[in-house]
């Protein structure tokens, strides 16, 4: 039985994208919490130890090296802070967030250059815009989503990405152009539509749907270098982001998990990158979000700022 769920739990590691495929629903689950399938291997180790079993230890070098080969890197300790280095913070504020300002301090106090944020409502944004003006004297809010940085902002304008059925007013995303010490970086902020779990796995038609405007988008962009940042509802494992997975680069190092707050299971909070390194992703104390912050360090390729 040890062995047999080791195999079974490597055939999960190895094929999560055909269980997707296969399974639909459920399988969006496996790959949003696939990481925790380590805690898999470790019981069924203890549990090989336990029994003295040869058989399920030799079967689980097989579940031990495939997660290792998929997560172990995100271990590793965060490296120094490099010269070119760019520290961004992503944060999905609650629209029912009760501290706007404590919110906004906390975020400053990283010293971030960017800082996106999602879900502001009218009552709480002048809040968010009042505390980071001195430290962030360059923003740009279009509809729940804002930009602030401590870099100048130009071609700042909201970006369409409203799955088709939602007939009300609906704008969650935006991209501006940074101008840093390191050139010219196109910058998109989102917040994808939500996933609703279900008895049957997890609702994702329109979080896929605006994935791939949002990716499309990404595609076309005239600049070399660009940084998303967002709560894309979904995990680096989810095949539903992979418009945005197949033409970025997410972290090297750090799990990050940041929702639910009160009991990270997974990150969706994003930062991801093309022509430049994600090096880094952590996550910052909770705030009177259900999200918590995560920051991230990124560092811009050399070569021209444009194609």
């Amino acid at each position: 039985m040890l062995a047999a769920s080791a195999v079974v739990t490597a055939a999960l590691l190895a094929f999560h994208r055909t269980v997707h495929r296969v399974a639909g629903g459920p399988g969006g689950l496996l790959e949003s919490f696939l990481p925790w399938l380590g805690l898999v291997v470790v019981a069924l180790l203890g549990l090989a130890l336990l029994r003295r079993s040869a058989v399920a230890l030799t079967a689980l070098l097989l579940p031990a090296a495939l997660w290792t080969h998929l997560h172990a890197g995100l271990l590793l300790p965060r490296p120094e802070p490099g010269a070119r280095d760019l520290l961004v913070v992503q944060h999905n504020v609650s629209d029912e967030n009760g501290d706007p300002a404590g919110t906004a301090r906390a975020l400053a106090d990283a010293e971030p250059d960017l800082i996106a944020l999602e879900e502001l409502v009218p009552s709480a944004l002048p809040v968010y815009e009042r505390t980071l003006a001195a430290r962030y004297p360059h923003r740009t809010v279009h509809g729940t989503v804002g930009l602030w940085s401590k870099h100048p902002l130009t071609e700042a304008g909201p970006l369409d990405i409203k799955p088709r059925g939602i007939p009300e007013d609906w704008s969650r995303a935006l991209r501006a152009v940074a101008h840093t010490p390191y050139g010219e970086i196109a910058v998109y902020v989102a917040h994808l539509p939500s996933v609703r779990v279900r008895a049957n796995g997890l609702a994702s038609s329109w979080r896929d749907e605006s994935a791939g405007l949002l990716g499309r988008a990404v595609e076309a962009e005239g600049l070399r270098t660009v940084i998303l940042l967002g709560d894309l509802n979904g995990t680096m494992d989810d095949r539903g982001l992979a418009p945005l997975t197949s033409r970025m680069k997410a972290a090297e190092r750090g799990f990050a998990f940041s929702f639910p707050a009160s009991f990270p299971l997974a990150r969706i909070d994003q930062v991801m990158a093309r022509s430049a390194r994600v090096s880094h992703i952590r996550t910052l104390p909770a705030t009177g979000s259900d999200h918590l912050p995560v920051a991230a360090l990124v560092s811009p390729d050399d070569g021209p700022a444009n194609r």
